[in-house]
């Protein structure tokens, strides 16, 4: 099994489960070089309250495009669903409703690269359990390997003996430039408010800007609220907020993350709960514990349209695990771990041992996830897929390949394109 890049084992993320050599090369040189779409059930919208649009929008975050049309209609970004965050550097088309929204009221929305298309409208707004999945049209370019085809098909063969991939969380779950959400994440969980604050608003990364590292450098080491509001350039609309907030009420910490949308500060705690998930998970593959297969101690969730359903899940006995065995192998039940949250149930056997283990060496416990100071940043817990089944199809061209393939919703593409190009960005 081989060793990830550092960069990656900074996320938890510490192996590739494929061995063959990486083929190298770039992705994302143009947005149109990553094109995603939602793939939802078909679901028919005969009537309601909530407008339901199709958005392909090209170079945009998801929360700054919301925060934009909310501007452009002067409503409330409560008034948004959605049910996920896409990729920036991208072409994206994905599905929004609009609570008590009339379809003409579409015609102030003017912002370059967007294209909306009204699909209907429904009594209930959109949101993640409406999604199936996605399907990703990416290229690679600049290729660095000698023979291209043949090892794009080396990694392809490894990945169906696997069956799948690691279903790690990829780097947009911490940030794509600058990935410190889970520090913050950790700093919440720890009842550290006032320094989950400060790491999200002044730990500067290279990646940034010069002029935001600047600010957060100065930042960091004054510690001077007042002289960042004037300090920070505009376009930090989220840090500005929670500035403000903060010289308003000097030492709410905890609460100054409430100025936020609701789906943008949950991120936080969701982040660090990803990143032990990827440790649990690496811990796994470290000691050769099969994605693809059930054990005893392990729990199991069950297919519901083909696709992996956390709402119904059991732990494997000696009893049952010969049934169950049989579910997995036929795709109809899925070894899962936790994403640890306060209601969070450890497994037991060898999966429990690393379970524990992981959350001693972190020094953290369970119920650290109700973030006592502000509940609202906290998370129950849920669960998760251990190995993402996918099948690419690939076509090479030159030192260019395009790579087709649908995942479940909450799965990364750059998790799949990792195995493929391994130390290469």
């Amino acid at each position: 099994m081989k060793l990830a890049s550092e960069q990656d084992r900074f996320l938890g993320m510490d192996y590739y489960i494929t061995d063959s050599p990486g083929c190298g090369g770039i992705i994302r040189r143009n947005p149109e070089d990553f094109l995603v779409v939602e793939v939802f059930e078909d679901l028919g919208y005969e009537g309601g309250r909530y407008l339901v649009i199709e958005v392909e929008k090209t170079d945009w975050d998801t929360h700054h495009l919301i925060r934009e049309m909310s501007r452009h209609l002067r409503i409330s970004q409560k008034r948004f669903g959605w049910a996920g965050t896409k990729d920036k550097r991208a072409i994206t088309r994905q599905r929004i409703s609009i609570m008590n929204l009339d379809e003409s009221e579409l015609d102030r929305i003017r912002l370059p690269d967007i294209k909306i298309n009204v699909l209907g409208r429904t009594n209930r707004a959109v949101g993640l359990g409406d999604l199936l999945g996605n399907r990703f049209s990416i290229t690679i370019r600049e290729l660095s390997c000698p023979d291209p085809a043949r090892s794009l098909a080396s990694v392809s063969e490894e990945i169906k003996r696997h069956k799948g991939v690691a279903n790690y969380f990829g780097v947009q779950r911490f940030g794509d430039i600058r990935p410190i959400t889970h520090l913050v994440g950790e700093a919440l969980a720890r009842g550290k408010a006032e320094e989950a604050a400060r790491i999200f608003l002044a730990l500067p990364y290279a990646g940034e800007q010069e002029r935001t590292r600047e600010a957060r450098e100065r930042l960091w080491e004054s510690g001077d609220i007042q002289a960042a509001r004037n300090d920070f350039p505009g376009y930090l609309h989220h840090e500005l907020a929670m500035l403000n907030y903060l010289a308003e009420h000097p030492g709410d910490y905890a609460h100054s993350f409430d100025v936020l949308s609701v789906n943008l500060k949950r991120l936080f705690v969701h982040a660090y709960q990803s990143y032990l998930f990827n440790r649990i998970l690496s811990l796994r593959l470290a000691k050769s514990m099969p994605l693809d297969e059930a054990l005893v101690g392990d729990v199991v969730c069950f297919s519901k349209g083909g696709m992996p359903d956390m709402d119904k899940t059991q732990e494997v006995t000696e009893d049952n695990l010969e049934a169950i065995a049989r579910l997995v192998n036929r795709g109809r039940a899925f070894v899962t771990l936790p994403l640890i949250g306060f209601e969070s149930r450890l497994a037991e056997g060898r999966q429990g041992e690393i379970e524990r283990q992981v959350l001693q060496e972190e020094d953290i416990l369970p119920e650290g996830f109700k973030v006592v100071e502000n509940p609202d940043l906290g998370s129950r817990g849920t669960r998760r897929t251990a190995l993402c089944p996918v099948d690419p199809k690939i076509r090479v061209e030159g030192d260019s390949a395009q790579l087709e393939f649908i995942l479940p919703k909450g799965s990364y593409a750059t998790v799949v394109l990792r195995e493929y190009m391994k130390d290469a960005s």
